[in-house]
């Protein structure tokens, strides 16, 4: 995500949970799975007893109302032996009915927990179906710390952005970074509006004045992650000159003829950061430029959006470089827990540096003496980067000294042994959840050299480190 400054539902099934376990074949017992994953700083997040390997969302949209019709059916297995388990909903749209591989009781608890009771018990290892119907006008979050999130009405239809947890209101999900899914998103609107979100479109059907898309996404996401638009949009496809698929589109009112630059430069930082990084995680790039009004770019991923209020402009390339570096690392390769969010910000922030510098424009250690000349007394050294707290996760600290702690890195170990160390990084994590403690282990292992020093002093210690 990229931010100005220094911060820069469709209802959902329940089903009554049991309070008491329940006795399993075989002498085991079924228990219910856990509201919430384990991360302090969302700890209404996520939910535990299961893993969520596919989310299938279909949705009718009238704009005339802004409501949706709605259904998701989502494809899980099993972690425990399952009495009953919570996905996230905040509503305030109506359930219309719930089953899971058959009838299903529901019920709704707490700040945002959907509870679901099967009619049976779910053994520990199972595939199940979890399908929602519901109905309603979905409503954006409005943090005053995290900004805008969720289903985000625009003059011509609607923005879907998640992070960090504006999924759940507008579909049932187990809304954690370490519970990745793959997705397929339909969506059946006026014809005259176009659909946009995460990954291939693979299906377009019109019929009498309504169209109906589907895209999808076949790498596991984040739900942090997923995106859904419905606009007017200038959309352009190809490909870059490596051969990845693109599609960046630009909103009408926004066009004003820059959307070839916008597809060009799109395809060029992709394709320099293939050749740094290696093979493009996903199954296309892209971007998507609309006046949202929240304020940020976002890496959504396979296709970022950049909130651009003012006809003609796009976002800068640096912003651009931002992003897509994104789809390596964070959306590729994502911290399991928000307080190693620096891990995500500061490679995307420290590849806007290695692109200017790759391009003929400021060093990279020019930008690091730009940004360390910042007097000592700013509060904003007194952020202990790998744990910001939950209102921290987007401040200066995870982005710019995100981005130093990296060149301190590079100038320790030597530029061989960190462009290894990131190539390494992400092939070895692709499509999976990471801590800081694993990259300090890959870091060491990579450049032989103990590296305690220098995560102690700049991820966990407060104030500035002297050089």
């Amino acid at each position: 995500m990229w931010r100005s400054g220094t911060v820069a539902v469709a209802a959902v099934a329940m089903v009554l949970a049991g309070t008491s376990a329940v006795q399993a074949g075989g002498g085991g017992r079924f228990t219910p799975g856990a509201a919430g994953a384990g991360d302090p700083y969302f700890p209404d997040s996520g939910n535990g007893g299961y893993d969520v390997k596919d989310y299938d969302l279909s949705f009718a949209y009238d704009p005339a109302t802004g409501a949706i019709t709605a259904t998701a059916r989502i494809r899980a297995e099993a972690t425990q032996d399952l009495s009953s388990f919570d996905l996230d909903f905040l509503g305030p749209l109506v359930v219309d009915g719930v089953e899971v591989d058959g009838p299903a009781r529901w019920r709704r608890e707490g700040a945002q927990e959907l509870i679901v009771t099967p009619r049976k018990g779910i053994v520990k290892g199972r595939t199940f179906t979890t399908t929602v119907a519901y109905h309603g006008v979905p409503q954006r979050i409005d943090d005053p710390a995290l900004g805008t999130s969720g289903w985000i009405a625009t003059s011509d239809g609607v923005m879907a952005l998640n992070q960090p947890f504006g999924a759940a209101t507008y579909y049932p999900v187990n809304d954690t970074p370490k519970d990745k899914a793959t997705y397929s998103v339909t969506v059946t609107a006026p014809s005259d509006l176009t659909v946009l979100a995460n990954g291939e479109k693979t299906r377009e059907k019109t019929s009498r004045g309504r169209t109906t898309v589907t895209w999808r996404m076949r790498q596991p996401m984040a739900s942090e992650l997923a995106m859904l638009t419905i606009g007017k949009y200038n959309v352009t496809r190809g490909r870059t000159e490596a051969g990845v698929p693109s599609v960046t589109a630009v909103d009408t009112a926004l066009d004003t003829g820059q959307g070839a630059g916008f597809f060009a430069t799109t395809n060029t930082v992709t394709d320099w950061m293939q050749r740094t990084w290696g093979r493009y995680p996903f199954g296309s790039t892209g971007g998507i430029v609309d006046n949202v009004g929240v304020g940020y770019a976002l890496e959504t991923q396979g296709r970022s959006v950049y909130d651009i209020g003012t006809p003609g402009r796009l976002p800068s390339t640096g912003t651009i470089a931002h992003e897509l570096a994104h789809q390596w690392f964070g959306d590729s390769v994502t911290p399991a827990l928000w307080k190693d969010i620096w891990l995500n910000e500061g490679w995307a922030t420290y590849n806007d540096w290695l692109y200017a510098e790759a391009t003929g424009g400021r060093t990279a250690q020019a930008a690091f003496d730009a940004a360390y000349a910042r007097a000592a007394t700013n509060p904003s050294w007194q952020t202990v980067m790998g744990d910001p707290g939950r209102d921290g996760i987007y401040d200066w600290s995870s982005y710019t000294r995100g981005a130093m702690t990296l060149h301190v890195l590079r100038t320790t170990i030597g530029d061989a042994a960190f462009y290894r160390l990131g190539r390494a990084w992400v092939s070895r994590h692709e499509g999976g959840v990471v801590s800081t403690a694993d990259f300090r282990a890959l870091a060491e292992k990579v450049s032989g050299k103990d590296l305690d020093a220098l995560f102690t002093t700049w991820v966990y210690t407060p104030g500035k480190p002297a050089l």
